[in-house]
């Protein structure tokens, strides 16, 4: 360095010069005018839709490069299942995707079904009661989605209404299933209790507002400015490059590709079922959030048909070898059994306690094979690989889980567009790192 706009003097540390002016431009473009930077987004929960972490170039507020970084919140479920009985691995992989223990638990189910092949034996109203609470918890998911995406784009008052809302659908899973998450409800063969009158009145009670609340929501947001600004044509995303990378759910019917397997590969008898599969053009975040706000009108209609067919019947196929006991009755402190259901097995035959008592520590075998079952989850097709050896407890069992997938999308998204915009562009996609990770 020249002393032409700054005076030297010597030190023990060495030369040491007092700049006190000169051309800034000039020394800038001698320094050059590209100026990167590398940062770290993350891993935290604050707009990043979990413990995700992204590192970003940037040249100013330009993204350059994108990379996501997985596995912060890894639990090791599927790994842990290899070590519990079929029927107990219900517990495990409700937790995975925490927002969508309902699918979790349904996927896992049928795969334990179609390798049983008892899939035709399912009873008809545990179908049905199948049904309803995967669309319950449809709903719930995208109103958290709504909530905090809201949130993180400044629209605080829909935080509140999404989370009001859902905390309501959370009060019938638990007059359901005594949790209000992790419920392990579905069980392989059927469910673990009946649907108690108080909570099918609190779903009818659901279907008479809650359609007026999806209305309030599109008015507070679709309305206004910056939500406009901040969504339509950010973290655009075509069809062609969904089907690049696998990504599936709102995020590509946003694109225009109406592909939910809930028609195009029917299962749990939705087939039976009107609704229609909505998609929107735009295949940036506008779409997916539009997307998501009529699906959630979509599973009022199908919640509707399921409640108008739900007649009595029993919620556990007839096997005694598969059946778990359904109907459990709790213990007047909350925990664990009543006495009066200890007394009613106790009260049986010899061969009937030993047998329940195999059937709960041991569990039922499988017969040796593979299959993949797919369902449509509210973050696209979670699909479930099971693999029996003959045994009583899964030899592997791997989930396709949308989040995962859907996360490769980042990239493809964020580079080019703002610093700002990788946020709208995260959120838009929905990850759930439970099941990421799991």
């Amino acid at each position: 360095m020249t002393t032409d706009y700054a005076s030297a003097r010597e030190t023990t540390e060495g030369r040491v010069f007092t700049v006190t002016g000169g051309d800034w431009d000039t020394v800038v473009n001698e320094a050059g005018s590209e100026e990167r930077i590398v940062v770290n987004m993350g891993p935290q929960h604050p707009s990043t839709h979990g413990v995700l972490r992204l590192v970003l170039e940037l040249e100013g507020e330009t993204v350059t490069e994108a990379r996501t970084v997985v596995g912060y919140l890894h639990t090791g479920i599927e790994k842990n299942l290899e070590f519990r009985n079929w029927t107990q691995g219900t517990t495990f992989v409700t937790r995975m995707d925490y927002l969508a223990p309902m699918f979790n638990e349904t996927g896992y189910c049928l795969a334990v079904e179609k390798l049983l092949g008892i899939e035709d034996q399912i009873t008809e109203r545990a179908k049905t009661l199948r049904v309803l609470m995967m669309e319950l918890n449809r709903i719930s998911s995208h109103l958290v989605w709504l909530a905090t995406t809201g949130m993180e784009l400044g629209a605080l008052s829909m935080m509140i209404y999404g989370f009001r809302e859902r905390e309501y659908i959370l009060d019938i899973f638990e007059l359901a299933s005594g949790l209000r998450m992790n419920h392990a409800y579905i069980r392989p063969g059927g469910l673990a209790q009946d649907l108690p009158e108080e909570a099918a009145a609190k779903i009818r009670e659901l279907l008479g507002w809650m359609p007026d609340r999806i209305d309030m929501y599109e008015d507070l947001l679709s309305g206004n400015t910056i939500w406009r600004e901040r969504t339509q044509g950010v973290a655009v995303l075509d069809v062609t490059g969904c089907l690049a990378l696998g990504i599936t759910g709102p995020v590509l019917r946003s694109a225009g590709l109406a592909w939910d397997l809930r028609k195009t590969q029917p299962y749990a008898g939705y087939e039976t079922y009107d609704f229609n599969v909505p998609t929107e053009p735009t295949g940036d975040a506008w779409g997916r959030y539009k997307v998501r706000l009529n699906e959630m009108r979509e599973s009022l209609k199908i919640i509707q048909q399921a409640m108008d067919r739900l007649e009595p019947g029993p919620i556990m196929i007839g096997d005694r070898k598969i059946a778990w006991p359904a109907q459990l009755a709790i213990g007047g402190d909350g925990l664990g059994n009543s006495l009066e259901h200890v007394a009613k097995i106790m009260g049986q035959s010899m061969e009937a306690l030993i047998h329940h008592f195999k059937l709960v520590t041991e569990g039922f075998r499988v017969p040796a094979g593979q299959v993949y079952v797919p369902i449509e989850a509210p973050r696209g097709e979670l699909g479930v690989h099971a693999i029996s050896d003959g045994g009583t407890r899964p030899y592997r069992v791997h989930y396709r889980e949308p989040s995962f997938i859907n996360l490769q999308a980042i990239p493809a998204m964020a580079e080019g567009g703002l610093l700002a915009d990788v946020i709208v562009g995260g959120a838009s996609l929905d990850p759930v790192m439970g099941g990421c990770d799991r």
